[in-house]
């Protein structure tokens, strides 16, 4: 965002405000937006101080929804979700918590309908293959190779 615009504290922070109300963020986000705006440390400690205690930031309602919403939306297994929150700088609790926004149920469903609709859809008529094209995909996606190798044998033999 290096637009070469100076920012005053209280600029920095109104726009800030409405960059956390948009959508939830997390703090390296956040942090990372004030540098591109050119702030000094002491106003980036400053704004997301403010920005905690207005409520406008929350490490634990961010990583929440951000597991509800890959594991909604983009059919996403625990590993990848761990590992995009774990890149985020979000903490091992506030991400034990937000798997917990996941039911055990859903997530044994979701796998089964991923994997169906998968393995529907690759054209491989040796076994062996198929079944890695299955498995590769539920991993890269972050399932659980227990799962993934489990849902594989089950639907391809």
């Amino acid at each position: 965002m290096d637009t070469g615009k100076t920012f005053t504290v209280e600029e920095a922070q109104r726009a800030l405000e409405n960059y956390c109300a948009y959508q939830e963020r997390c703090h390296k986000e956040v942090r990372e937006k004030l540098m591109g705006m050119r702030m000094i440390p002491e106003a980036v400690g400053h704004i997301i101080t403010h920005l905690i205690q207005e409520n406008y930031l929350n490490e634990e309602r961010f990583a929440k929804a951000f597991a509800r919403g890959k594991f909604r939306i983009k059919k996403w297994g625990r590993n990848r979700i761990v590992r995009e929150l774990k890149f985020r700088d979000i903490s091992k609790f506030n991400i034990d918590t937000a798997l917990k926004e996941i039911s055990p149920q859903a997530y044994q469903e979701t796998l089964h309908e991923l994997a169906v609709k998968k393995a529907d859809g690759i054209r491989e008529s040796n076994l062996w293959k198929k079944k890695k094209k299955l498995a590769d995909y539920l991993l890269y996606r972050g399932w659980e190779s227990h799962l993934v190798y489990e849902k594989v044998n089950e639907l391809i033999s």
